[in-house]
C-alpha cells in the first residue's frame, strides 16, 4: 500500500489534482471538493451493485438458478465495480497524502482495534 500511495501521490502532482494548501481556504475548498467527488464514486459503486441486483432479478425470471444468475451479473459489472473502487481509492489516498497518514499502518492499527471491540456486529454464517 505504501507503493501505491508513493504513486498516486506523484500522480496526482503531475495531473494538477493534488490538494491545495496555499492557504486556508484553498485547503478548504479543495478539500470539500474532493470529498465531494469522492462521495460521488462511492455512489457509482452503489449504481454497479444495483446493475447487478438488476440483472440478476432479470435472470432469475428467465428462469435461471438464483446463485448463478447473481455470479453472471456479478461477472458482468466486475470491471466497471472495479473502475468506481479504482476511483474511490485515489480519493481516499489523495486525503491520506493530504494529511501524511501512512495508509497501511492506519489500516492494520484500525483492523486491531475493531478486532478487539466489545460491542462487535453479529455476523451470521
Amino acid at each position: 500500500m505504501k507503493e501505491l500511495q508513493a504513486f498516486t501521490k506523484q500522480y496526482q502532482q503531475e495531473m494538477g489534482w493534488s490538494i491545495n494548501d496555499n492557504s486556508f481556504p484553498e485547503s478548504r475548498a479543495s478539500l470539500l471538493n474532493s470529498y465531494m467527488l469522492l462521495t460521488t464514486e462511492v455512489a457509482e459503486v452503489a449504481e454497479e451493485l444495483r446493475k447487478a441486483f438488476n440483472l440478476t432479478h432479470r435472470y432469475v425470471e428467465e428462469g435461471m438458478d438464483e446463485a448463478e444468475a447473481f455470479r453472471l451479473a456479478s461477472q458482468m459489472v466486475k470491471e466497471d465495480i472495479g473502475k468506481e473502487l479504482a476511483d474511490c481509492l485515489a480519493y481516499m489516498m489523495k486525503f491520506a497524502n493530504f494529511f501524511e497518514i501512512e495508509m497501511e499502518d492506519s489500516f492494520y492499527a484500525k483492523m486491531e482495534e475493531v478486532k478487539n471491540r466489545k460491542n462487535k456486529d453479529v455476523v451470521r454464517r
